[in-house]
């Protein structure tokens, strides 16, 4: 397992843009696999955008169009740019990694992830 560490949360007011960041303790193979989560008190957590081992990004329709995620070159930092923030996006932000399958030349993300970090808060205010 990869160390995660997420930062760049903070208090914004709605209608703002923030922009977390997340960085792996060391690159593995997990990093075709990430993928950034919320979890907002009293609700699930949610997949909000994630990379495919083919480095297509993938949204939920609650942030499509204002979220986007993104890499540095040598995949060891992860990005989540939020724009047009809305209350409801107000929740712990967090990063995550899998271990890929390996099958021949190519990886396969299953959705199994298996590091995490610790978290960084968000909260929009209207």
């Amino acid at each position: 397992q990869v160390q995660l560490a997420e930062s760049g949360g903070g208090s914004v007011q709605a209608g703002g843009s923030l922009k977390l960041s997340c960085k792996a303790s060391v690159y593995t193979n997990s990093a075709y696999c990430m993928a950034w989560f919320r979890q907002a008190p009293g609700k699930e957590r949610e997949r909000v955008a994630h990379f495919e081992a083919n480095r297509e990004t993938v949204y939920a329709d609650s942030v499509k169009g204002r979220f986007t995620i993104s890499q540095d070159n040598d995949k060891t930092t992860l990005y989540l740019e939020m724009n047009g923030l809305k209350p409801e996006d107000t929740a712990m932000y967090y990063c995550a990694a899998e271990d890929p399958l390996v099958l021949g030349t190519a990886l396969m993300c299953r959705g199994k992830y298996n590091s995490w970090g610790q978290g960084t808060q968000v909260t929009v205010t209207s």
